[in-house]
């Protein structure tokens, strides 16, 4: 049933890919992402179902952290389906770490970007919806690698009444990719400039989020 599910819903978001006018900004994006890769991509949770698609070219190798909860298998079927690898294990560096498997996921993260993969993850705290943690933060500090935040959005949508705000998108609409800087973190960042960094990480996913919405002229849905 999971694998039957996570194939329809694949296949349901590639059809909002596909009759969606999605438009960039800045325009030449990639161009400017491109010598950049591998790269960590953050987003906010509750804005995850298109991100597949960023992978707008085969040459961009990508692996996304979905949790182990019963939710996150039918989101992973989904995920590869889209031609998009997959990480199991928790993103959050609380208490429940350990026990989400967390520690063998962010093994498995630094991995990847050393042989080349791009990785993506949601940036929030687990359960706190538009906080960004300290997760992608300490992967770049252990890698070097840039970490580029992002908002994929579109004009038509239902959203969820739960903790993240989940957005459904919908076909037969406008969409937009909206990036704005990257965020590199010194292999030598101590505490404060990690916090410094996280903060800037969590403030330029909401003016990307804020940005996406106003050019799809949603304005008023960047507060949800």
């Amino acid at each position: 049933m999971q694998r039957s599910l996570g194939v329809l819903a694949a296949e349901y978001l590639r059809l909002v890919w596909l009759t969606n006018r999605f438009s960039y900004d800045p325009l030449d994006i990639y161009e400017q992402v491109e010598p950049m890769m591998p790269a960590i991509l953050v987003f906010w949770h509750g804005q995850h179902f298109l991100t597949p698609f960023i992978k707008k070219k085969d040459r961009y190798r990508a692996k996304v952290l979905i949790s182990r909860h019963r939710d996150g298998e039918f989101n992973a079927i989904a995920a590869e389906r889209l031609g998009v690898g997959t990480i199991r294990g928790s993103g959050d560096h609380s208490g429940g770490f350990h026990r989400k498997g967390g520690v063998g996921a962010f093994k498995e993260m630094v991995r990847a970007l050393e042989e080349g993969w791009n990785v993506a993850t949601t940036a929030d705290v687990p359960k706190r919806a538009r906080v960004a943690g300290m997760g992608a933060i300490m992967l770049a500090r252990e890698t070097g690698r840039p970490i580029l935040p992002f908002a994929m959005v579109t004009s038509r949508f239902v959203r969820l009444k739960n903790w993240d705000s989940t957005t459904i998108n919908l076909p037969f609409g406008r969409g937009v990719v909206v990036g704005i800087e990257p965020v590199h973190v010194p292999p030598d960042a101590d505490a404060q400039t990690m916090e410094t960094l996280r903060l800037k990480v969590e403030t330029l996913l909401n003016e990307a989020t804020r940005r996406a919405y106003a050019a799809v002229g949603r304005p008023e849905a960047a507060l949800g």
